[in-house]
Formats: structure tokens, C-alpha cells, sequence
């Protein structure tokens, strides 16, 4: 496939996964998985999860994080510039013709019914793309106590998400730095 063909290409697929967003980063998910897993066959389920937890916590938009590493993965540099801008020009221009009519927009009755009902649906979006994703996610006893815990402080508890995401990572970090060091030492006690 030609360079300039596969840009086009990753433009188009992320202008669509742009466009159809409504509700954020994490609704893009079941979208943008059926795009770039399912139908275009450019990453699988594995970088898809990758994606998710670094583009979480890195800065900046989940959308835009996500488009530029899936971009870049497919066809370097340009790629990210493409796939960015793909994801990014439809929110824009979106803004711009609903700013042009936002005193009248947003007085509407119907209007506020309908971010009701989107609101709704994204919930069904992004709970729908956990399950799928979850298959692929490998659990064991340690992984499961840091999701319960993190879902019972993150519910009850006014403490923000990225903190609980810090402390899990560190504790992921120790859980694996402990584990490499008792298969080290098995490894030593017994030679073969």
C-alpha cells in the first residue's frame, strides 16, 4: 500500500472515530476498537490495552494520546500527525459551528434531553469496552485485590482517580520487583 494511501486511510478512520465520540476518551474505546482492531486489523487487543493505560497517564486527552500512538505504530511520524489531526478536526469543527449558535442551543429543551439520553449510552459504551478489554487483562489473585480496592476508594472516597492509578502502578511495580526476586532466589537454590 502506498504511504500517502495508508495516511489517508489512518485520516479517514480517526476522523470517523472523532466524529462519532460523544462523552469523552473512554467512549471512543468500543469505537475506536472496531476500527482499528476489527475492521482495519492495523493493532490487536494487546496494544489496544497498552494504548489505554498510557494514554491515561500521560497528559493530555485520552482521544488525541490514543490516535497519535495507534498513528505512529501504523505509519511513524506522518502517522501520528494524521491520526491526530483525524481525531481532532471533527471536535473542531463541531465547536465551531455549535458556538456560532450556543445561546439559542442551549436553551432547548430537547437539547438537554439529548445529552441525557448520550450520557446514558456512553455509560453502556464505556462499560461495554471494560468487559471486552478485561478478557485480555491477566488476573490473579494480587491484580484482583488492586481492582476491588481501587473500585471501593474510588466510589467511596473523594480521592482523585490519578492517585489511586499512582499508588496502583507502585504497587504493581513492587508486586513484580518481589516476585523477579523469589524466582531469582529459586533459581539459585537449585542448579541445574
Amino acid at each position: 500500500m502506498k504511504k500517502q494511501h495508508k495516511l489517508l486511510e489512518l485520516f479517514w478512520t480517526f476522523f470517523k472515530i472523532g466524529a462519532m465520540t460523544f462523552g469523552g476518551g473512554l467512549a471512543m474505546m468500543p469505537i475506536m476498537r472496531r476500527e482499528v482492531v476489527e475492521k482495519e486489523h492495523w493493532v490487536d487487543d494487546d496494544d489496544i490495552i497498552q494504548i489505554l493505560v498510557i494514554s491515561e497517564t500521560t497528559p493530555g486527552v485520552f482521544a488525541v494520546n490514543a490516535a497519535t500512538f495507534i498513528g505512529y505504530k501504523i505509519a511513524g511520524f506522518w502517522g501520528s500527525v494524521v491520526a491526530t489531526l483525524g481525531v481532532v478536526v471533527p471536535s473542531f469543527i463541531i465547536i465551531s459551528i455549535i458556538s456560532l449558535f450556543i445561546v439559542q442551543f442551549k436553551e432547548l429543551t430537547l437539547v438537554s434531553y439529548a445529552f441525557y439520553g448520550i450520557q446514558a449510552g456512553v455509560s453502556i459504551l464505556i462499560l461495554r469496552a471494560a468487559m471486552k478489554l478485561s478478557k485480555k487483562v491477566h488476573f490473579n489473585i494480587f491484580a484482583t485485590a488492586i481492582f476491588a480496592a481501587s473500585i471501593v476508594v474510588a466510589l467511596f472516597t473523594g480521592i482523585s482517580v490519578i492517585y489511586i492509578l499512582i499508588v496502583s502502578a507502585i504497587l504493581g511495580l513492587l508486586y513484580g520487583f518481589l516476585n523477579s526476586v523469589k524466582e531469582a532466589k529459586i533459581d539459585v537454590s537449585n542448579p541445574s
